[in-house]
């Protein structure tokens, strides 16, 4: 499965694990930690292996999915925090979801499409075999393990292990510019 369309199905499946999570019924917690792992394996394959293989695509929007992602991560700790019977569990939820949307948004009438089309269907098919594996891996180990506790959050870690190349060999090329 190509990469993009791996992406979106789990989109949908988050999009169905939001919705029951709306219409009130026993069984919150477990869906909430549904949802954690879900969101966390999806969060790792784009964090880890997605976004580095696009960044030169549009770098912008790879930026700001990580900050998206960031602040995702820190409205499901709160989320995770929550009881459902919490008066605050819905009004979290709601938060949460609506953050997600945006993003998936961004991602599927944006960045897929230029995505798409500058990668082509064999490079992405072979990305996806990498990140279905990848998102397995950490929905097996769980939320807990791929969430890092406190404020600090997965996309931090992420973000600076993919740009810190970059700015390692834009730094080499100054440098060399600078001696001849």
């Amino acid at each position: 499965m190509k990469a993009t369309e791996l992406l979106e199905q789990q989109h949908r499946e988050v999009e169905a694990i939001f919705a029951k999570l709306e219409s009130p019924r026993a069984g919150a917690e477990a869906q909430v930690k549904e949802l954690a792992n879900k969101l966390a394996g999806h969060m790792a394959i784009e964090q880890k292996l997605f976004y580095p293989a696009i960044r030169e695509v549009d770098e912008t929007m790879v930026l700001e999915s990580f900050e998206e992602h960031a602040i995702a991560e820190l409205a499901l700790k709160r989320l995770l925090g929550a009881a459902a019977k919490d008066k605050t569990f819905a009004a979290k939820v709601t938060a949460l979801k609506e953050l997600i949307e945006h993003h998936v948004e961004e991602e599927e009438e944006e960045l897929f499409p230029k995505v798409e089309k500058a990668l082509g269907s064999e490079k992405l098919e072979e990305l996806g075999q990498q990140m279905e594996t990848l998102f397995d891996e950490v929905v097996e180990e769980g939320y807990q393990a791929a969430v890092p506790k406190g404020t600090r959050t997965s996309a931090d870690a992420a973000e600076r292990r993919v740009f810190k190349a970059t700015q390692t060999k834009s730094t080499a090329g100054n440098h060399r510019n600078a001696r001849q």
